[in-house]
Order: C-alpha cells, then structure tokens, then sequence
C-alpha cells in the first residue's frame, strides 16, 4: 500500500511554518459578497447593532480606495458594529446618515474629496449635529449604487456608477482627498428611501459572528468556547462537495466513513455521532443521511458538551449548516463541474425579488450529480437536490421565511474494507466484499419555516418549524459478518433493511438587550419541542451463510433471495417526545470582561413498540444541564477564556430486567485563548479541553447479553486553528490537534485504556490559496492543501489499528469579470489510505478516495 514519506512530512511542517510567521506590510481590498445580502432601513437597524451603546461611537478616520468599478468609502473606527447607516437618494446624490456617530479626524474638520472615480463627482462626510454624521456621494448624472461592508474597525460603503440611469461621463483627473469647512447640509426635497446593502467579506475565509455557540448573532471573539466556522469561499476555492470534505480542515473533527450507507459518521474530540444539524434542527433517529452542501452558506463547529442549546447530545460538539437566504437584488450564478470517473455536476443558484416593492425574495438553488465509485460497485452514485426558498417582510418589523428541500439518492452498498490481524487486509481497497450489484435509496424532504418580529431595537421574538421526512431502503445484500483469518473466508448473511423516519421540531425563543446599571445583557429565553418516529423493519437470516474468499471472490456463487423469503430480524417503531426550557444571558460588565451562563431542563420520553412481539416500552428521562464561561480581553484582539458545561443523552440500551439504562452523562472542561493575529485580517484560536462521558453502556458481567450503565469514556487534547488572510490574495485555514480518547471505566478490564474507536492522537491540515491582484495576470489563482492524520485504533477492546496519512491537493484557478474556471486535484499523488474505522472488524473500515479531479466553470450574471 502507498504511504507518505517523510519528506512529504517536512515539506507539510515547513509550509506551516512558513505562513505561521509571515506578516502583512500591505493592507488588502476588502470586499463584499452577494450571498450574504440584507436590506438596511429602519426596520433592520437592530441586525446591524450587536451591543448597546450609550457613548457616541468616534469616526477617527476616512480613506477612500480605488477598485476595479468604482470606489470603496471608508470610516475607521474602533466599535463599527454599532453603527446604524440609513440610506436615502437625493438627486445625483446617495446619503447615508449614521446615528449615535461623531466625526474625530486629526485636523478636527469634514472630510471631503472631489473626482475619486470616473462618473463620481464628489465624497463628503460631515458632522449634521452632536450625534449624527452624513455621507454624501454626488454622481455625475445618477446617484451612485452602494454596498455595505461592516468589520471589526471599519464602516466600508462600496460604491460603483449607476449604469442603468447614468450617461457617458467625462474622465477627470482624480484628486487627493482634502479637507474643508463643513459643506450645507444636501436639500431634502424629493427625498427617496434607498436601500444599503449589507454584504460580508467575499473573499474572506474570516467570518467574525456565529449564531450555534448562543443561538444569537455573537461576535466568535465573546463566546467562551471554541467554534471554527468554514465559509462559502472555502467550500468553492476546494470545490468540496460534501460535509465530509468541508469539515476536514478543522480541528478535533474525524470522519468516520458513511455507516453502513446510511449517514455520515463524524466524531469531535473524540466522541462518536456528532449531530449534523441544519440551521440549528436537529435529526433524531439512527440515520442522519449524508447532506448536501449546495445551498450552504457556512458551515459552523460547534465544539464541547452543547445540551444548553440543543438538548440530548455527544459531548463533543456538532456541526451546524448555515444555509443560504434570499437575496434582495437579482443574482444567477450557473455552474458546472466534471471529473475523472465519469463525474458530472451541473448546478445553478438564483435569487432576487418576487414583487416589485421588494417585500417577497426567493432563493432556488439546485443539482445533479454522478459519479462512478472508485470501488468496484456496478452502479454509480446518483443524486438530484432541489431547494426553494421565499422571504416575506410580512411588516416592517416582521419577516418569515419559507424554505424546501428535497433529495434523493440511489448509491451502492458500501461496507468498506475488512481488518485482517493487528491491521487491514492486503487486498486491493477497490475490492468489495458485499455483492457489487447492491444498492441503497434514500429520500429525505425537509420543510419549514423560520420567523422574526422585533418589538423594537433591544427585543425580538424568533420561531422556527420543521418537518423532515427521511427515507431509505437497501436492497437484498450479503452482508459481511465475520472472517475466518487463516482461510481468507469472510462469513456474509442475506438480510435487507428499511426504515422510515419522521422528525418535527418547533423552536421558539425572545432574545432582549437591557442593562442593570453600567452591566449590559444579552439574555435568551426558549422553548424547544420535537416529537420523532423511526420504523424500522430489517431482514435477516443467520442460517444460511453465504461464504466469500477475499482474496479471490466469485460473487456469482450465491443468488440472492426475494425480499419476502427473508425472515423479519426487527419490526418496531421508536417514537420520541422531546421537551426542553433553556435560559441563557451573557452579561458584559465592561467591553473586555463577558460572562456567559445558561441553564436547560429536558425531558423525554421514548416508546419502543415490537411489532414481531406485539410488546412496548417506555423510557422517561429528565435532566438538567448548565453552561458557564467568562471571557476576558486584555487587548482589543486578545481574547482569553474559560467554560465548563454539561450534556446528557438518552440510553436505548436496556438491561436484563428490561429496563433502559440511565442516560449517558458528559461533562467538559475548556480554556484558551482567541487572537487577531492580524487585525480583522487573520485569526487564531488555541483551546485545552477535558471531557468525560459517564454512564455509557458496558456488558453485565452476569448475563453478557445484557448491558449495564457503568463505562466511562475520557477525552483530553488541545487544538489550535488558524483561518484568513496573511496578505493580499493569500488566504489559508490550518489546524492543528492533539486527542487524547480512552475507555477509562468498563466492567470488562480488557476494555480498559482501549483507544476510542477512529480517533488519531495527532492530526493536522492545511488549505491556502493566492491569487494574483493586479496586472495581465490579475485573477488568476493557485490553491495547496496537505491533511494529516495519524494512526487509529479500532474494535474495543482495541484488536487492529489503521496507518497515519497524509495526502495533498491542489487547484489553479482563473477569476475574470463574472466568470471563474478552475482545476482541482485531490489527492494529487494518489496515496491508498484508510479514512474511517469503527470498533466492528468485518465491515465499516473506509477507503479514502484515489486521485480525483474536477474540472469546473461558473458564470454569475
């Protein structure tokens, strides 16, 4: 088998180093995207606010940057979060008054500069009363079109000449920005409202606020807990195509191969079954499916024990999809993607208004996708995903959204390769050892809606819907089960499966600002209800075996049965209600000192009803779970933190007297720090973290068959990410993890420092891009990435271990006006390694894939 070599290794640590000590000299263009549009007027002021300021907040500087279209207005300031823009036309001219703002230049007058740009007459900014600034951008012949751009330190208007009104303007020479005496204020006659695009950074692999750590839009830098979030630059620079690809360039997270074909298996810091939740719903049931990524916007991980937020849980964390929203302007963007093994994926996604007064917006975003399997199944992986969205600002305070999606899959069967001694068998990893014309279907419709009204600036009211139908059936298969090592014969039984499941969540919570004295809260009340309902019906008959020689099969040997000869194994159906009452505040004492604390109560019920037995259990379970953390900022870009909290989750395991287990316990310990390693440009986040899951099922040293709740499980590592922009075109996401997962409880003592089943000890990634920024060249584009990770054990008690890998990718790209073309190779020297691995030896242990490439050309218009 093909491995890394050691100069790959110190080519990997050298690269790492090489951009950990760089340093900008040169401040790059930021600019806007269009996937993160959002109107502001006064309906929307409070989106743009994120704390409460009593003080006027200073507008130390004004820059003004040339781009390729226009111009780029800058405000510099120390707190642009808080400033609240509103946008009206007068004439030629565009005006933007910011309340609670007072302009503070260095020569203590209005800024103004004449002929920044061709078709823009002149830039003002200037001080209307003690509280208020106004900027005033006069075009030649129309008022100038303008997006807006907030960070850390800077209020960013990008403005280009409006071309649909605009005549052909003279070229006058540009000018240095003066200053002079403050201006009369523009004529208010004809007033008319104008809408300011709020837009995030497009090229940006930073993304400075996330909604998973708190339910609420928090800066990451105020959240005491480690969250690394993968925007939609990343997603379309490595042109990953699922969660999987996505989530590899973050720390602590390990995919764990796709669980017999029905879903995605991750762990975070060690602990298996990470949820995978969208939009923050949840999936219950034993089957999350394998999402589509084509409408997400940015893809957040959420690390640590989360129960506060989202109730039965792993200790470890999950992974949140953001997904897109309608847009208030047009936007079509068609591409498509081809590849090597016959790959193909056309797609397209488009937005824009619905009605002429902008009040109904919708998003479609949709795909096809095959692809041969690089192993040797019979038939391709098939895909179609479709999924509409609408907005409607039913009032000026109120808006609802509607969104759909729907998918459908028709895959093989793959249950990976098979352990073979203390490692993997020596066959080909293209080999399969179920039957190559087995084939699995899932479809899954997922429907809802998601509502806000603002009662005003300081309170809101969000509720959110919804209904997720998922649906899989396998065909009849060979199932492998054992394998008879000195004969090379692997054990393999018929047996087919089919479940149905049905899950409906309703969220509601009021999040309010208000202070007590000079102490500012943030605090959150909800409510969380879902009821789910998986039928499960599997076939399967232990009496017949089907023999198959793996290293030298004849799978025509044996002729699968009908459906219907094969016996019922399990026919139930697992019902679940769900209730869970969460409050929360983050409480800022001062602008550097936060502190975040919740508490939840759960309760949950879950009937079993056994068809084949006509018989039915119930389970009830209860829990409290708290959250707190503190977090301190010494500097402005320093931010020093400390959290403990608790999750709990239900045990379906029941003992010998047939009563279910208490619920699985965790509990995690973190602290670290979070730093601008450049300001607002690049940032870095270094956490410790020690969690413990109690209660976890072991077998009863009296009857064997049955379990008792005595195991406990122990994970302790660090990790360090870094994401963003080290300079101009240059971008990179790295990371870096030490885990540390063992059983540290079991009634078996061979059990007993047993790894945790996938988890590598050391692992690492790498993914960096540069682009070209000015020049003939301009636009064009190269991309690097290396991934790291370290030997893994799997069984428990721990019987084989699967060897370390490190694997390089790569793209080239080329970015011109509205189109974009790119290369990407995966895998690029075409290493053989092992990506998942689980505690059964027969089955579950994934092959990574070969060598890939995808061809791919996008067109926006």
């Amino acid at each position: 088998m093909k491995s890394f070599t050691l100069l790959n290794y110190l080519i990997f640590v050298s690269i790492i180093s090489l951009f950990g000590f760089q340093s900008s000299k040169v401040l790059g263009k930021e600019n806007s995207t269009q996937d993160s549009k959002a109107i502001i007027s006064q309906r929307a002021v409070d989106l743009l606010a994120q704390n409460n300021s009593t003080s006027p907040v200073k507008i130390t500087g004004v820059r003004i940057n040339s781009t390729d279209k226009g111009i780029e207005v800058i405000l510099e300031t120390v707190n642009a979060r808080n400033l609240q823009p509103v946008g009206k036309s007068q004439g030629n001219s565009l005006v933007a008054d910011i309340a609670n703002a007072v302009l503070s230049l260095p020569d203590g007058k209005d800024f103004k500069v004449e002929n920044p740009a061709e078709g823009i007459a002149s830039v003002t900014v200037t001080q209307v009363d003690a509280n208020n600034i106004r900027l005033t951008v006069t075009g030649e012949s129309s008022p100038p079109k303008a997006e807006l751009f907030d960070s850390n330190q800077a209020l960013i208007f990008v403005l280009t000449q409006n071309t649909s009104t605009a005549q052909t303007p003279q070229q006058p020479a540009p000018e240095q920005p003066t200053t002079e005496n403050k201006p009369k204020p523009p004529s208010t006659e004809n007033d008319e409202p104008i809408e300011l695009i709020v837009t995030g950074q497009r090229d940006s692999y930073q993304v400075p606020n996330v909604t998973s750590g708190t339910r609420t839009d928090t800066p990451i830098s105020d959240i005491p807990q480690s969250i690394q979030v993968i925007p939609r630059q990343v997603i379309e620079d490595k042109r990953a195509n699922s969660v999987q690809e996505t989530v590899d360039n973050v720390s602590g997270v390990t995919y764990l191969g796709d669980n017999d074909a029905r879903g995605s298996r991750f762990t975070i810091r060690g602990f298996d079954d990470a949820p995978i939740v969208r939009d923050g719903t949840r999936v219950y049931g034993s089957s999350q499916g394998i999402p589509e990524i084509a409408n997400v916007e940015r893809v957040e991980v959420l690390k640590g024990p989360a129960s506060i937020l989202y109730g039965d849980i792993e200790p470890g964390g999950l992974i949140n999809l953001v997904t897109k929203k309608p847009l208030a302007e047009p936007y079509y963007e068609a591409q498509l993607q081809v590849g090597n093994r016959g790959f193909i994926q056309p797609s397209f996604d488009i937005s824009g208004p619905l009605s002429a007064d902008g009040k109904l917006l919708y998003r479609l975003n949709a795909l096809y996708r095959n692809e041969d399997s690089f192993r040797d199944y019979d038939s391709s992986l098939n895909r179609f995903f479709v999924a509409p969205t609408v907005t409607w600002q039913a009032s000026k305070n109120t808006d609802i959204t509607f969104n759909l999606e729907y998918k459908k899959d028709n895959n093989p069967a793959d249950f990976g390769t098979v352990a073979f001694g203390d490692g993997i068998a020596d066959i080909p990893l293209e080999r399969v050892l179920n039957n190559p014309d087995e084939t699995f279907e899932r479809t899954e419709l997922n429907i809802g809606y998601s509502l806000e009204h603002r009662f005003n600036d300081n309170w809101k009211l969000k509720n959110a819907f919804r209904y997720i139908k998922n649906k899989y059936d396998f065909s009849v298969l060979a199932l492998p089960f054992g394998l008879n090592e000195d004969t090379g014969i692997l054990t393999r039984f018929w047996a087919g499966q089919g479940q149905d499941q049905n899950d409906f969540s309703l969220n509601t919570n009021v999040e309010g600002k208000f202070n007590t004295g000079s102490i500012k809260h943030n605090l959150l009340f909800g409510v969380d209800l879902s009821r789910s309902t998986n039928k499960n019906q599997t076939r399967f008959d232990g009496s017949t075996p089907i023999p198959l020689d793996i290293f030298n099969p004849d799978y025509s040997a044996f002729t699968a049965p009908a459906e219907e000869d094969i016996p019922f194994f399990f026919d139930d159906k697992l019902k679940g209600d769900r209730l869970g009452i969460y409050l929360q505040d983050q409480i800022y004492f001062t602008d550097n000192l936060i502190l975040l604390a919740g508490l939840r109560y759960d309760t949950i019920k879950q009937t079993i009803e056994d068809n084949l037995t006509d018989s039915e259990q119930t389970q009830n379970d209860d829990a409290f779970t708290p959250r707190v953390g503190i977090v301190y900022k010494p500097v402005d870009t320093v931010s020093l933190y400390a959290s403990y909290s608790r999750s709990f989750n239900p045990n379906d395991t029941t003992d010998a007297d047939g009563n279910f287990l208490k619920p699985e316990e965790g509990e995690g310990f973190e602290v670290g720090v979070k730093t601008e390693l450049i300001k607002d440009k690049l940032s870095a986040t270094l956490a410790y973290f020690d969690i413990t899951k109690q209660n976890v099922a072991t077998p009863d040293p009296v009857l064997p068959n049955f379990s008792v709740a005595t195991g406990e499980q122990n994970s302790k590592g660090v990790e360090l990410d870094v994401v963003g922009e080290i300079s101009p075109g240059l971008k990179l996401i790295a990371s870096y993890t030490y885990t540390d997962a063992e059983v540290t409880e079991d009634n078996n003592p061979d059990n007993i420092g047993s790894k945790l089943t996938g988890v590598p000890k050391h692992s690492a990634s790498l993914w960096t891009t540069y682009e070209i920024q000015k020049g003939n060249l301009q636009g064009l584009g190269f991309g690097l990435g290396l991934k790291y990770v370290g030997a893994r054990k799997g069984g428990l008690p721990n019987s084989f271990e699967v060897k370390d890998y490190l694997t390089t990718d790569a793209a080239i790209f080329y970015k011109k006006n509205n189109w974009r073309a790119a290369l990407n190779f995966k895998n690029l020297f075409d290493i053989d390694y092992i990506e998942g691995v689980n505690t059964f030896r027969a089955r579950n242990i994934y092959p990574g894939k070969p060598f890939t490439v995808i061809g791919s050309v996008s067109v926006e218009f």
